[in-house]
């Protein structure tokens, strides 16, 4: 990797401009979602991993650009350290690096690179565990889509860091499997059938994850409501 990568994996993802209300919006209408719709059939599954004919293979610096930020991001969501997760980050891009040659374009290139991510991810929670370091992931305090903006307004700053707290408090309530789902669905914005592939999943068993693990996030939230209720009363 050149030393303009190097310095880039060092980097941290600029803020996409998610707002709170938005976030609120998205974790609270997970009735509404798309991704409760049947399985696609194998006939549609297969059109849709067909090759493209005009398939172009991107090169990596085009790889690195467009999906880095939600590389480093989903890796803080699932828990990484934050003293791993520029470990984590670079062994994901080394490895799209080495086999780029093998991408066809037989899915998104998003959901290519995620499933390298998640793989990395897991292997990185075994070593956690056999090394006996505790918690294989670790709560993060703040979103990692937040970064210091002297700019910005500091009530906007703060309310996105709010928000972005509560997030992580709720997915520390979901295992790592159910919590995986649901970052790359309602977070990500990624399909079932994608989710799927970029884990090495049955797509029902994935639809199934992300049903429980919308549930016990929306019973999270309410409890949190009305702790705070009963606090503030």
């Amino acid at each position: 990797m050149t030393s303009d990568t190097k310095k880039k994996s060092e980097a941290r993802p600029q803020q996409k401009g998610h707002d709170t209300e938005l976030l609120t919006a998205r974790l609270s209408l997970f009735t509404a979602s798309k991704d409760d719709s049947a399985p696609e059939s194998a006939g549609e599954l297969t059109s849709r991993v067909s090759a493209r004919p005009d398939f172009v293979r991107p090169t990596f610096d085009q790889v690195y650009a467009e999906t880095f930020p939600s590389v480093w991001r989903t890796a803080r969501r699932l828990g990484v350290v934050e003293s791993a997760v520029d470990d984590v980050v670079q062994e994901v891009f080394v490895t799209v690096y080495r086999r780029l040659d093998q991408f066809e374009g037989r899915c998104a290139l998003k959901t290519w690179v995620f499933g390298i991510l998640m793989r990395v991810v897991n292997n990185y929670r075994r070593t956690r565990r056999r090394k006996g370091a505790g918690h294989a992931t670790s709560s993060v305090v703040g979103d990692p889509d937040i970064v210091i903006d002297v700019g910005a307004d500091p009530l906007e700053l703060a309310s996105r860091s709010e928000a972005g707290r509560i997030l992580h408090e709720l997915l520390e309530k979901l295992d790592e499997s159910k919590a995986a789902v649901f970052v790359l669905a309602e977070i990500e914005g990624m399909s079932v059938p994608e989710i799927a592939e970029a884990t090495d999943t049955n797509v029902n068993t994935v639809y199934s994850r992300l049903r429980a693990a919308r549930k016990e996030f929306e019973r999270a939230l309410k409890q949190r409501a009305l702790r705070r209720e009963a606090r503030d009363g």
